[in-house]
């Protein structure tokens, strides 16, 4: 005979599935418990995006502060204390930290601190703590980072993003391995702080199954601050000598770093997860096997994040998060459009984008249009002193005079991060360009090219050809 439940949910894993599966399910009302065997906010909040995006920011202040000459403002050329900045990366990370514990137990939600494992009849074990057993189950345990054979880990020469991110200071050379978000936001930052920075990608270029158009932006860009990138190109290990390592790489290919950071993508948590008994399944390469709701094969057990086969993303995890509980709670609430979900990389320059790529959109059928217009002829971009970029919007045909939907919205340039929500919405409304560019956008902004853009679309653009 099962155990009584001791909460209507439990939840295991305090990352940003986790917690947003916790506060969602007690705002409806719900006892909660929330099993993290650190601190609750999960990689995101500690080793992920908070850290990452405030060392980033640091590279824009360098940035700025370098370049002030140019507005008028004279200044000394700056230099990084890269202590005080992890400091100050702290300081960010601890606030959140801090007001995300008081508004989970604000809420009510009791946090059980081990580490759980799923049993039958949605029973979890916690290490060194009570038998929990929930009405429903979600699980959250998010992923860790991965490495490549002949590239053991060691904090010392050979880094992933967690040991990255508790730099007191910087090296001096640095080869960044993987292309990906990660990849381009740590070969940034590097090179920005000083760093001279090798780039290699296995496949083909860099940002697989981003924009074509964005990626050769960023290409151009990442080669005129001098990252060395090279795409197409397999490492073979390294040899290290003294306090520095040689990467092996390509046909014969060599270069004599400092440190070695990979970048290669993140592995689900599944590993002693679930005990014998569940009707929980994994497929081959760990994750749980889930519906579009989030249900496992295990009846009232659900699970969400970077811990199923879906986008690695903090947002991702959110809308995941509360999808199953809404399920769970009867309210037959839409899946996530994966398809659909915004993408952000915050390198120099910044990408974003939503949808549909041109080539995604041709590979599936579709027969559309295309327009892109840059930033060098906007306003506010050369106020900035950052006319590097354009905005790329992939549309079906249509008709000549009412092209439409919008499938995907592509961009890279300034604060193009910020700028993608007209986007979310247009894509995921299905709007027509010609609806899209009746919403009168501020001048002068950024937001103006890609309203000029949808506009152009139409066939009675403005300030673009």
């Amino acid at each position: 005979m099962p155990a009584s439940p001791t909460h209507d949910l439990v939840v295991l894993g305090g990352g940003p599935g986790g917690y947003a599966a916790a506060l969602y399910a007690a705002a409806a009302g719900l006892s909660v418990a929330l099993v993290e065997r650190d601190k609750v906010g999960g990689t995101c909040l500690h080793r992920g995006c908070i850290p990452a995006k405030e060392f980033l920011e640091t590279a824009s202040v360098l940035r700025t502060v370098a370049g002030a000459k140019d507005f008028g403002v004279q200044a000394e050329q700056p230099t990084v204390d890269f202590a005080a900045s992890q400091q100050r990366k702290q300081k960010v990370v601890d606030q959140l930290w801090k007001g995300l514990t008081g508004l989970l137990r604000k809420r009510g939600v009791t946090t059980v601190a081990g580490t759980g494992r799923l049993g039958p009849g949605r029973t979890v074990a916690v290490d060194g703590g009570p038998e929990l057993v929930g009405r429903h189950v979600v699980l959250a345990a998010g992923s860790v980072t991965r490495t490549l054979p002949g590239f053991e880990v060691d904090g010392r020469l050979v880094l992933t993003s967690d040991e990255v991110l508790a730099l007191d200071r910087l090296p001096a050379r640095v080869a960044v391995i993987g292309g990906g978000a990660v990849g381009c936001e740590f070969a940034s930052m590097f090179s920005d702080l000083g760093s001279q920075v090798t780039l290699l990608e296995a496949l083909p270029r860099l940002l697989a199954g981003c924009d074509g158009d964005v990626v050769a932006v960023l290409a151009r860009s990442f080669a005129r601050r001098g990252i060395e990138v090279q795409v197409g190109t397999a490492v073979h290990g390294h040899r290290p000598a003294g306090g520095t390592t040689t990467v092996l790489y390509g046909e014969g290919g060599q270069v004599t770093v400092d440190a070695v950071v990979m970048a290669v993508g993140r592995r689900p948590c599944s590993a002693g997860l679930l005990a014998d008994g569940t009707a929980v399944a994994l497929d081959g390469g760990g994750h749980v096997v889930v519906d579009a709701w989030g249900r496992t094969g295990e009846d009232g057990v659900y699970a969400v994040g970077d811990l199923v086969a879906t986008p690695q993303l903090a947002h991702v995890a959110f809308a995941e998060a509360m999808v199953a509980v809404a399920d769970l709670l009867g309210e037959r609430p839409l899946p996530v459009d994966h398809a659909r979900v915004p993408w952000c990389i915050y390198s120099h320059p910044e990408v974003a984008f939503v949808g549909l790529s041109e080539a995604a959109a041709r590979d599936a059928g579709h027969d559309v249009v295309v327009k892109k217009d840059p930033f060098g002829g906007n306003g506010r971009a050369l106020i900035l002193g950052q006319p590097e970029g354009l905005v790329k919007v992939v549309a079906g045909r249509g008709s000549p005079e009412r092209p439409g939907p919008v499938l995907g919205v592509h961009m890279v340039g300034p604060w193009v991060t910020e700028q993608l929500g007209a986007a979310l919405l247009a894509v995921n409304w299905e709007a027509t360009p010609a609806e899209v560019a009746r919403f009168v956008q501020p001048h002068p902004s950024l937001s103006e090219v890609f309203g000029e853009t949808m506009l152009a679309l139409t066939g009675r653009g403005l300030h673009v050809a």
